[in-house]
């Protein structure tokens, strides 16, 4: 489980194509807490849990795996199978690219954001991003079928962030952005027409289920 606060942004160094998926392999130089990963570990890139494979650092001749020639310091290896990739924008990245990181929660750690599982439900699209004092808004589209799980100042993820929806129109919504999570994230490098992997309230979706019997 995640909580949708992200740690920092890593980049994209290699990605390589197999039979099954696809493999990325992620710089994360200087993100504070990512030098000591450990294989099995989960971890949200770009709000798609997933698993460690691989890790090290560029110098690093063991565990089978050789230095990128594009990137240096501390790495890890994902692998994404061929659902991931029907389902993410995570099949189009490409070496250079930035990621939103963050390990999952430990039993004792704080509850910053809200429950986030790393199941993307659907890819949303940027509409619009307006600069209003110090702060952004940003408009997204809501994807067919998902708009009875959003709700005005209800929680949301959009690429593995944990946001608040400010208002919701009619196949839109708008969510308000601090400078720090503008600055720490990837939402500074978005424009209009960018998608973005959009992770509803797992609870609405509970209550939906149990609704259901009631109908």
């Amino acid at each position: 489980m995640f909580t949708g606060i992200v740690e920092g942004t890593g980049t994209v160094r290699t990605r390589t194509e197999t039979a099954d998926g696809l493999r990325l392999r992620i710089g994360v130089d200087g993100v504070d807490g990512f030098d000591d990963l450990a294989h099995g570990q989960s971890i949200s890139v770009s709000g798609v849990c997933l698993t460690v494979e691989e890790h090290g650092r560029a110098a690093d001749s063991g565990g089978g795996a050789t230095a990128p020639a594009n990137g240096t310091g501390a790495w890890f290896e994902v692998f994404l199978a061929a659902e991931t990739v029907a389902k993410t924008y995570l099949g189009d990245l490409r070496a250079g690219d930035a990621v939103n990181l963050e390990r999952a929660m430990p039993a004792d750690g704080r509850f910053d954001g809200h429950v986030v599982q790393g199941h993307v439900d659907t890819v949303a699209e940027v509409r619009a991003i307006e600069r209003v004092g110090e702060d952004w808004r940003f408009t997204f589209s809501i994807p067919e079928g998902h708009g009875r799980y959003l709700v005005d100042k209800g929680s949301v993820t959009l690429d593995g962030i944990s946001l608040t929806i400010a208002e919701k129109r009619d196949k839109v919504f708008d969510v308000a952005i601090i400078p720090t999570t503008y600055e720490l994230t990837t939402l500074s490098e978005k424009s209009a027409g960018d998608p973005v992997h959009l992770e509803v309230d797992v609870i609405a979706k509970y209550v939906e289920n149990m609704l259901d019997g009631y109908a």
